[in-house]
């Protein structure tokens, strides 16, 4: 396809758009904080994305009881294997490039969580055997190696309205509080998030 209005370069791609937001700029970690382990322990559902040898990429949906995705460190998450199809497209992704990123949902919540790391897959016993649900362990389990972590705002499930009126679960972090987390304690977290409604209603498009 000849498209002559391609965006072919860095530069022509932000001439079309303006400064990049400093609060964005804030929220990039390159580990698990308070905030991103609180998040990830209340998400029943994240999507996995991985590359494979011959370049396909495939985005896979994981899902379970929230806190599903376990945090082992401030820089390593578990994820375990569930059973599925054996199709096995994304552990083959991350058996020939062990690039992976995460992204955690949850219902009644706006915003996302991100994760990505280096992937590896361990058949580790003792590691299978404490994630097992309901009497069954995962066969494999995903360790990653974090190396960033980015809490994604709220306009894109706004736009949405994927949750519908589903309320939004006491205790989640707010964006205000992952970056105050993300300042040392010298965000006003209180301020940000009560100013969040009107904020994000006037900026969705």
């Amino acid at each position: 396809m000849n498209d002559p209005h391609a965006v072919t370069s860095l530069a022509a791609l932000e001439a079309l758009y303006g400064e990049v937001n400093a609060n964005s700029q804030l929220k990039v970690r390159r580990d698990i904080d308070v905030p991103s382990r609180d998040f990830i322990a209340r998400s029943p559902f994240c999507i996995l994305s991985t590359r494979g040898a011959d370049g396909a990429v495939h985005g896979t949906p994981r899902g379970d009881a929230p806190g599903f995705v376990h945090v082992l460190s401030g820089t390593e998450i578990a994820l375990p294997d569930r059973r599925g199809n054996n199709r096995l497209d994304a552990l083959r992704d991350i058996v020939a490039d062990p690039q992976v990123a995460l992204l955690f949902l949850i219902p009644g919540v706006g915003e996302t969580l991100r994760v990505a790391g280096r992937g590896t897959i361990t058949a580790d016993p003792a590691l299978c055997s404490q994630l097992a649900e309901q009497g069954r362990a995962p066969t494999t389990v995903l360790r990653i190696a974090v190396e960033e972590v980015y809490f994604q705002c709220a306009r894109a499930l706004l736009r949405s309205g994927l949750w519908g009126s589903t309320p939004r679960p006491a205790g989640v972090p707010t964006a205000g509080q992952f970056l105050k987390s993300a300042t040392a304690g010298a965000f006003d977290a209180e301020t940000y998030d009560a100013e969040a409604p009107a904020r994000l209603a006037a900026n969705l498009y």
